[in-house]
């Protein structure tokens, strides 16, 4: 089978990387791909919202399954391009539909799905530029400190934080009034702020049945013991030491089905893969959001500890079989340390030639923001590199990633330390 695979970050390599591995796959696409990428198949200089162009080299190169690496296709509607187009219609989509893929394109869509189906979640409210005087006395009525979302997509960074009032009061008025987010921030929601460990969790389904991946920490502050402003995470660890046994079995009964009854009783068929965004506040896991794909970079610690073969996962979601396969786990703990341009998240240079892969030794190097260059190797974004270990313990797995990144060189890089101190 001919596979699509669109996006071009860590996450997109990290599947690239699992997809090559199984004897199902012919070739394999990547649109529009990084270095990493270019190494397991053939990338496309196609970008991820280019409908057109995707429908065109999928009939080019006999496309037989798409796999959506990222959110802004599935909010955008590739899939129902998908179903709409005569041409395409026969090529499956794993990914949701987009009155599906709302669970992340709307944080107000989500909220009241979480709310009527009774799934443990923050109280909250939203609000418009209309009703911010309502947005600020409802703050008033919360202990801080405040958690504001922007309501749609905003590349990770749609939600802040306010240690006080004043600065909550502020930042709302920003959102709504100034659009600090755009369009994403026409909508804002007010949460109560919960005090507990994150943790992700991660399904696929088929619409009936499901298989539940891995779970993963991540670590989203730039700076050392959780400091400074939010990324798009910098690294991850599997499995969570703490969420092991009957934690899990919490998150699959108060969460994980009752997300997937909720949806049928939507009316809505979900292809593809469920990220829960998790808060384990005094052992009952809260759902701090719902992603309509794979986390990054949990993806680069989960994926490598998944030994069942990755296209007959998706074929099954396909064939609506994915109960007829079984879920073989590497019991092995993997950390996945997050090598990012100097300035990240803010603003970096890019283009700055990357050495030393070649020393790696020991761990699995998955590339993010990279591209290559009259045949080097070159930053093309804040999150250049994710250094992957396996290790008998989380210590170990970390050690060996630290020890690689080391090796690792390009002008400016940066990583965090500290990895797993909180667990």
């Amino acid at each position: 089978m001919n596979i699509l695979l669109l996006g071009s970050g860590g996450r997109e390599h990290t599947l690239a990387w699992k997809l090559a591995q199984s004897p199902r796959l012919t070739s394999l696409f990547i649109a529009p791909g990084n270095a990493g990428t270019a190494t397991t198949g053939t990338n496309l200089p196609i970008a991820v919202n280019d409908f057109p162009a995707i429908r065109e080299a999928c009939l080019r190169h006999q496309i037989g399954m798409v796999i959506v690496g990222p959110e802004d296709p599935l909010v955008n509607g590739i899939h129902d391009f998908f179903l709409e187009d005569p041409t395409l219609r026969n090529i499956p989509v794993i990914g949701p539909t987009r009155r599906a893929a709302m669970l992340e394109g709307s944080k107000d869509f989500a909220k009241a799905f979480l709310s009527t189906y009774n799934i443990p979640t923050a109280k909250y409210e939203t609000f418009t530029a209309e009703t911010l005087d309502q947005g600020i006395t409802f703050l008033e009525t919360l202990n801080p400190p405040y958690v504001l979302k922007a309501d749609g997509l905003a590349a990770g960074k749609g939600v802040v934080i306010c240690p006080t009032l004043e600065e909550a009061s502020a930042e709302l008025t920003t959102m709504l009034s100034d659009a600090k987010f755009g369009l994403a921030s026409s909508k804002v929601v007010i949460e109560e702020f919960l005090k507990g460990i994150e943790l992700s969790a991660f399904v696929i389904t088929d619409g009936i049945h499901y298989r539940i991946f891995p779970e993963a920490k991540d670590y989203k502050k730039i700076g050392i013991g959780d400091t400074g402003p939010n990324t798009g995470g910098m690294g991850s660890v599997s499995p969570v030491p703490f969420a092991q046994g009957e934690f899990l079995a919490k998150v699959e009964q108060q969460v994980i089905r009752p997300t997937l009854e909720g949806l049928k009783a939507e009316g809505i068929t979900y292809h593809g893969f469920i990220f829960f965004g998790l808060m384990n506040v005094n052992g009952i896991p809260y759902v701090i959001e719902y992603n309509c794909r794979l986390g990054d970079p949990e993806t680069e610690s989960v994926l490598p500890r998944i030994q069942t073969d990755f296209v007959e996962l998706c074929q099954a979601v396909v064939n609506k079989t994915l109960d007829q396969v079984p879920m073989d786990l590497d019991p092995r703990y993997t950390a996945s340390v997050m090598m990012v341009s100097e300035g990240y998240p803010g603003s970096y240079e890019k283009g700055k030639e990357i050495t030393g892969l070649d020393n790696v030794s020991g761990s699995i190097v998955f590339h993010a923001g990279t591209k290559t260059v009259d045949g080097k190797i070159v930053t093309n974004g804040g999150r250049v590199l994710a250094v992957t270990s396996f290790g008998e313990t989380m210590e170990e797995a970390l050690k060996k990633s630290y020890e690689n990144a080391e090796k690792i060189q390009f002008e400016g890089k940066y990583f965090r330390t500290d990895l797993g101190f909180d667990l």
